[in-house]
């Protein structure tokens, strides 16, 4: 008879901790972000605002810093259910969806300001189209937050010009749309997870990579880098995403609480990003990295490099869907 008590009670324990019907739900959340990231500390407030909010129901342990693997592996982890929640940069799930990088098309928007009119507009053919893309591998995207613009970097030469980049072995996310840049630039595009990509700047397997500065700054890779370009060629947005199997066993009620948290804490990220953004640029530059920003003349150079990207990807996000991209482009320009 106790081994038949103790064998409910332990199965109560075990349902009390996955079942979000119950008193207090266990989740998990993964992301790739170093400690201290603008994303990091989000994630951190997002696990805090939802415990206090469902009053301790919904208790959520962050894991930074790849613990539960890349992008691509925690994308696949959340579409299962195997992990509840991750702060998630979707160019780097093409993987599992060529249009999970439609945002990650060479120079979209160029300053802050036109990034607010088209990456944030939840109306916006961005957002909708990530978030529809999501929902068919089994994710609900909550909110989005920033990752910068991008940069290049390199441990071979300066990067001034576009054609600078021909011949560097450069390592890019699983997108598409960033290795269609670089291909087009004349580099050798090597994709590999982001928790490898430390090692292989210090062995010399690739000579650089694109991140922007919060990035590179926080996961120390401009520790085995010698030369930063502020190319901007890429405008990167991350999503708060939720496993479809965990989202749908919760309340109404906790489905908002933890709605609204998600959209909250993405604003605070977006502008603590962008706040730190500058101060990282002074730290790797005082700590003897190279910070090249390109002429308005060259700049040029690597924008018609991006519009080529543009028109040999139409193909895969659909004439309608760039369309419209460009509309809101022209929209957001005056145009």
């Amino acid at each position: 008879m106790k081994t038949l008590f103790a064998a409910v009670a332990a199965a109560a324990l075990l349902l009390a901790a996955t079942n979000p019907g119950l008193a207090q739900t266990k989740a998990r959340l993964g992301h790739v972000f170093a400690p201290g990231n603008a994303a990091d500390e989000a994630s951190k407030a997002f696990a805090r605002l939802v415990k206090e909010r469902t009053k301790g129901e919904i208790d959520i342990a962050v894991f930074p810093n790849s613990q539960l693997g890349g992008d691509e592996a925690l994308g696949r982890d959340v579409g299962r259910g195997a992990v509840e929640f991750a702060f998630l940069n979707p160019g780097s799930l093409t993987g599992l969806d060529p249009l999970l990088d439609i945002h990650y098309l060479p120079y979209i928007v160029t300053s802050d300001a036109e990034a607010d009119r088209i990456f944030y507009n939840p109306d916006g053919i961005l957002q909708r189209t990530l978030t529809e893309t999501l929902a068919k591998h089994r994710m609900v995207a909550l909110g989005f937050f920033e990752l910068e613009f991008r940069a290049v970097t390199n441990s071979k030469r300066p990067v001034r010009t576009i054609e600078d980049l021909k011949g560097l072995k450069i390592r890019v996310p699983g997108s598409a749309a960033i290795r269609s840049f670089f291909e087009i630039a004349g580099t050798q595009a090597v994709t590999m997870p982001f928790n490898n990509l430390f090692v292989a700047l210090q062995q010399g397997t690739v000579d650089g990579q694109d991140n922007g500065a919060s990035i590179t700054f926080n996961s120390r890779l401009f520790e085995a880098q010698r030369h930063m370009t502020l190319t901007n060629h890429v405008y990167a947005m991350g999503t708060i995403t939720v496993s479809q199997r965990f989202w749908s066993g919760l309340s109404e009620a906790n489905k908002a609480i933890v709605k609204a948290a998600a959209e909250e804490v993405a604003r605070d990220e977006i502008k603590a990003n962008r706040a730190a953004i500058a101060g990282f640029i002074d730290k790797m530059k005082a700590a003897g990295l190279e910070i090249v920003t390109p002429t308005p003349e060259a700049m040029d150079g690597f924008v018609k490099a991006g519009q080529v990207g543009w028109e040999r990807l139409t193909p895969v996000y659909g004439e309608a869907r760039i369309a419209a991209l460009r509309k809101e482009v022209d929209a957001a320009r005056g145009k």
